[in-house]
């Protein structure tokens, strides 16, 4: 489970409302993920790096299925796919891709987001439960 810090709890607050955040430098103009106090790309300070919402479009870079894997909470999800996706902004983001079939993934497939409630209890809520960013193929139009 991820740990939740002061820096990094804006991120986990907004996903557990359903919206992904990115970290994005007023210098260069670019968005980064992970999310990090500086920008990865020109070095700006913390001071003129935000958050800000994505869009929740992505397209899907690759993937593997993954059909064995003994840690938790992995284990018990097997086989899923394990997936980098270009997100719209920018930023390439590692992942996973739920609702869809393997044999359906194609390389620039559009995507959007979905969350997956992780820990706090067998229902998924409650304390130390986090919202985790996933994609879900997009639907045509």
């Amino acid at each position: 489970m991820p740990e939740v810090d002061d820096f990094t709890r804006p991120y986990w607050d907004a996903a557990a409302d359903g919206r992904l955040l990115l970290r994005h430098c007023a210098d260069c103009g670019r968005a980064h993920h992970y999310p990090r106090e500086f920008c990865p790309h020109c070095w700006a300070g913390e001071d003129r790096v935000v958050w800000q919402d994505a869009s929740g479009r992505a397209t899907l870079y690759t993937w593997s299925v993954v059909y064995r894997n003994d840690l938790p909470p992995f284990g018990g999800r097997v086989p899923y796919v394990a997936a980098v996706v270009d997100l719209a902004e920018g930023p390439r983001m590692m992942t996973e891709v739920v609702d869809c079939a393997a044999g359906e993934l194609r390389v620039g497939m559009p995507l959007e987001l979905a969350f997956r409630v992780e820990g706090g209890g067998p229902e998924g809520a409650g304390a130390g439960a986090v919202a985790v960013a996933v994609f879900r193929p997009a639907p045509a139009g």
